[in-house]
């Protein structure tokens, strides 16, 4: 997977690049899948509750009100570390899955290196339009060009 005329402005990786680049993506990518799934059930929760305000009083407002300023708050932080991986190049696919690409250059066109949490390492590309289901396994001669 050898880098040769990319274009410019735009952050391509090497599978050594994307790998050494994986400890602070892993670290990223906690961060978001456990506050992803923490987010999508406070949703439920506030959805729910939402149904049954009019039968309770000021005080069941209030607290309301602090629940659902905490969900915005923490859906902030969300967009926050979504941007990390952003300013590092790296593309987040799913939220509660932890899966992301690396934008890569291989053969004079742009595909994109695959991982998701609990994979020890860059072991997928995929083209572009191709998306995790056409993940292919990366051939070890590939995986050793920089």
């Amino acid at each position: 997977m050898a880098t040769e005329n990319p274009p410019r402005g735009k952050k391509f990786f090497t599978v050594a690049e994307a790998n050494a680049a994986l400890p602070l993506v892993r670290a990223i990518i906690r961060d978001i899948t456990a506050l992803a799934g923490d987010l999508r059930a406070r949703h439920d929760r506030l959805t729910r509750s939402r149904t049954q305000r009019g039968a309770m009083g000021d005080a069941y407002h209030e607290e309301m009100e602090q629940a659902e300023r905490e969900f915005e708050r923490d859906q902030d932080r969300l967009r926050e570390y979504e941007e990390e991986l952003n300013k590092l190049g790296v593309l987040l696919k799913d939220y509660h899955t932890g899966l992301v690409d690396f934008p890569c250059w291989v053969d004079d066109h742009e595909v994109y290196l695959c991982w998701r949490l609990g994979e020890d390492e860059i072991a997928h590309w995929h083209e572009i339009d191709a998306g995790f289901a056409g993940r292919r396994k990366i051939e070890p001669a590939a995986a050793n060009k920089s």
